[in-house]
């Protein structure tokens, strides 16, 4: 993809590292939990990407790559003692609504999203608990651990997901060692809330998109394994 945009190149603690310059089209994919294939994939627009940060623009009416059951039905219609069970397909569909900004910091196992309401009206943060992102040529690839942290503007937070947390475990779609993984992130990530430490002391709720960026295109190949991925 990596339209719009070129990469530019920095250094990182590890090494040199190549980062997407303002402006650049990427795909933010997650793999199926327990399966190989990815079941979600978002083109974004990059924001910024720096040794710091990722923040991509989700914009609204974004073609977008959804799981869904293998009727058709959406995930969420399904009873939670069969939503996981359920041989489920992915369908094309659009992002409606306001757009969202994604945060991630490198080798968090967490991303932070930003919703607002019509208008430019903020109305919460929501940290998306998942495998640190992985970087390949044209986007970032990660996978969902289900639990999830709403955050709200007064700075009150509240767990989400549990019993979606509960359910996979059950299912057999994390074990125990995984399990144990995703509450200690949770803990690390409610912690840097408590002290409202980055990003959410960064400003991001002022941010606005550049009104001459063109909504991002999904690929046909957007389901393509990388030839190279790094954390």
């Amino acid at each position: 993809m990596a339209e719009g945009g070129a990469m530019t190149t920095g250094v990182a603690a590890g090494g040199s590292t190549d980062f997407w310059a303002p402006g650049t089209q990427i795909l933010w994919r997650y793999r199926e939990n327990g399966g190989a294939g990815f079941h979600i994939a978002r083109p974004v627009t990059v924001v910024r990407d720096d040794e710091e940060i990722l923040a991509v623009w989700l914009a609204p009416g974004t073609e977008c790559v959804k799981p869904v059951l293998a009727d058709g039905t959406a995930v969420h219609l399904e009873p939670l003692e069969t939503r996981y069970t359920r041989p489920r397909a992915v369908q094309r569909d659009r992002w409606f609504g306001t757009g969202v900004l994604k945060l991630a910091r490198p080798g968090e196992p967490w991303s932070v999203w930003l919703f607002w309401e019509p208008g430019w009206q903020f109305k919460n943060w929501y940290v998306n608990l998942e495998r640190p992102l992985a970087r390949w040529a044209s986007g970032v690839d990660s996978e969902d651990h289900f639990l999830d942290i709403s955050v709200h503007p007064d700075r009150s937070w509240h767990w989400r997901d549990e019993d979606e947390f509960a359910q996979a475990q059950r299912d057999g779609l994390m074990d125990e060692r995984l399990a144990e993984q995703v509450r200690e992130a949770g803990r690390g990530a409610v912690e840097v809330i408590r002290g409202w430490g980055p990003p959410f002391c960064d400003g991001w709720p002022h941010w606005r998109p550049d009104p001459s960026w063109a909504v991002p295109s999904l690929p046909e190949d957007w389901d393509r394994t990388p030839a190279h991925m790094s954390s």
